[in-house]
């Protein structure tokens, strides 16, 4: 008989090897998780009846656990590879006892710990001369025994940015030293993310293909401006909430940078431009003029010539990228997942067009399959024009 169409279904694997038949048919419900911060992580809930599944000896700590999710007559996509981190059980007073198990993916394992340490090649009567974040963030991504990737654009912008860093050096006595990445008290994870947010990058695990859940991702925004999907009111989203709100929102960020041949202090203001859909850089001597707009946002650290760039766009990238969110809901789709790009049709102008996914939630449960995801709407999109991406405003006919 040939399988029916748009039957859900998913395999779980436990190093290596498939669930037993029995175990396979108590699995109440699979939740995978997945984000640009954090671990993406897999919570698995068994009925646990007579208590058999209780001390089994797979679902010890540190197994690997592989997800697959898609539908019968589709195939199954690899959508998670990490390993098992915690099991629990729960004995109600009423209802069956059930056993949980979670598994979380490889950035989990950058969180344990704290280092400190620098990176830079010190050269005898030069100095210490800094390790590119271009190669640094990768050293330690190896270092963690995973496959450091980084596209294009973001190697672009990083090497851009590393330019900028060194001409601003030459005229500062200590100003290579001061490029030098430091590590200080920091995980992997946190300084690894810090080298990120400064490069203007998202980092993430790619769970598919043969080394799925080996492989850490440094990705520019626009380096991934296509939609992967299309969505639309009323025919393939269950539900869709978008939000547009300025409170808390900032849309310059004021720093103060010394630069030491002068003896001067400089107000160095990085913001963006709505009307343009650009960003904007002032710098002006000691005190913002008359006239000129003060920022709402001030970095509260002293800045250099050389590191003024990364903390200017380190901060306020993220904060204009959260002025537009939205969360919604959809039959379940693989490739929705953490840095995909959606379409929104069919709810108008404003909130329709592309979106970025920031977190999305797979449940496999009674209730079937379902796939819930959180975006923004980022300032990159900003450069395509709605009607490409399909925001336009609704008609509305009588």
């Amino acid at each position: 008989m040939k399988t029916p169409k748009f039957v859900p279904d998913f395999r779980l694997e436990i190093d290596g090897a498939g669930l037993p038949t029995t175990m396979r048919a108590s699995i109440m419900s699979v939740t995978l998780h997945t984000g640009l911060e954090g671990a993406d992580r897999v919570e698995v809930t068994l009925v646990n009846d007579s208590l058999r599944w209780l001390d089994n000896p797979l679902f010890q700590l540190d197994h690997e656990l592989r997800l697959y999710l898609g539908y019968a007559d589709e195939g199954l996509d690899q959508m998670f590879v990490g390993t098992v981190v915690g099991n629990g059980a729960s004995f109600p007073q009423s209802g069956p006892a059930t056993v949980t198990v979670t598994a979380h993916d490889a950035r989990q394992r950058l969180q344990q710990g704290t280092k400190v340490r620098w990176f830079a090649i010190p050269i005898p009567t030069v100095g210490n001369i800094p390790i590119p974040d271009l190669i640094t963030a990768p050293l330690v991504t190896l270092e963690n025994l995973l496959l450091p990737v980084v596209d294009p654009v973001g190697a672009a912008i990083s090497v851009l940015l590393g330019g900028v860093e060194a001409v601003a050096a030459i005229s500062d006595p200590g100003g290579m030293q001061k490029m030098v990445r430091k590590q200080a008290a920091e995980s992997d994870y946190m300084f690894l993310m810090r080298i990120a947010k400064e490069n203007g990058w998202e980092m993430f695990v790619e769970h598919d293909g043969p080394v799925g859940g080996h492989v850490l991702r440094f990705q520019s925004p626009l380096d991934h401006l296509d939609p992967d999907l299309t969505l639309e009111w009323g025919r393939t989203l269950l539900d869709f909430n978008p939000r547009i709100s300025t409170v808390g929102q900032v849309f310059s960020i004021t720093g103060y940078v010394w630069v030491p041949p002068i003896k001067m202090v400089f107000v160095v203001t990085l913001g963006w431009d709505w009307d343009r859909m650009a960003l904007t850089l002032s710098i002006y001597p000691a005190v913002v003029p008359l006239g000129q707009t003060a920022s709402t946002h001030l970095i509260h650290e002293p800045l250099s010539p050389a590191s003024a760039p990364r903390k200017l766009i380190g901060q306020l990238i993220p904060k204009l990228n959260k002025r537009i969110t939205a969360t919604g809901t959809m039959l379940g789709d693989t490739r929705v997942r953490a840095s995909s790009v959606l379409r929104i049709d069919n709810v108008g102008e404003q909130f329709g067009g592309l979106w970025r996914v920031t977190e999305a939630t797979h449940t496999f449960d009674a209730s079937g399959y379902r796939t819930h995801f959180n975006l923004r709407k980022e300032i990159w999109f900003g450069s395509i024009p709605t009607p490409t991406q399909g925001a336009v405003p609704v008609r509305v006919t009588t």
